[in-house]
């Protein structure tokens, strides 16, 4: 087990309003728990389950520091007009993407449902991002989208082509850096 070094997030989030999509999720819910410990001012859970949003949301509060926001929002990270208006109405900082359909048996069954949920949702949380002025926003991705031979490879490897189309045109935009949204990934995989 590798454990996260505070020295290395710790910076980026202590005071800063969070955003995680998928929040009730196995690595939403996860990314929750560890960014709390790092004294974030506001932490903003996006989750379409309502049960799993009430889960992770009910956790959190009986662990929660003192003086942090929780924002439960039941919500599809599909839906670019209630990304735009959380991200501005909260003054969202940072955003880890962790939304996604991830049984790759189901999206082989479900192949466009897949490929919508989890490619869709991508572009438009970067286009809410960007506009709302986030300071970065992080795709949590998958070692499956190395050579994809699956659905979830392959969505997740688009999703992965998103990103870092936002973050080149970024980069070559006249903004200020300091006023530039950084779009980044990291990909996820199954240790044994």
């Amino acid at each position: 087990k590798v454990l996260p070094d505070p020295n290395l997030l710790g910076p980026g989030i202590k005071g800063e309003t969070i955003c995680v999509t998928g929040a009730g999720g196995s690595i939403g819910s996860e990314l929750c728990r560890q960014i709390l410990k790092l004294e974030p001012k506001k932490i903003v859970l996006l989750e379409i389950s309502e049960p799993n949003l009430y889960l992770i949301e009910q956790e959190i509060l009986k662990t929660i520091p003192k003086g942090i926001d929780i924002i439960p929002t039941l919500g599809s990270a599909t839906d670019f007009n209630l990304l735009q208006n959380l991200f501005i109405k909260e003054q969202v900082n940072i955003v880890f993407h962790a939304a996604a359909y991830k049984h790759v048996p189901l999206l082989e069954n479900n192949p466009i449902q897949g490929i919508y949920n989890n490619v869709i949702s991508t572009k438009e949380i970067c286009k809410a991002g960007k506009i709302a002025g986030c300071k970065k926003v992080i795709l949590i991705s998958t070692d499956k989208a190395v050579r994809p031979s699956n659905i979830l490879g392959a969505s997740k490897r688009i999703s992965e082509l998103v990103v870092q189309a936002f973050a080149e045109e970024e980069n070559s935009s006249s903004k200020a850096l300091d006023s530039r949204t950084i779009f980044t990934m990291v990909r996820f995989g199954n240790v044994l």
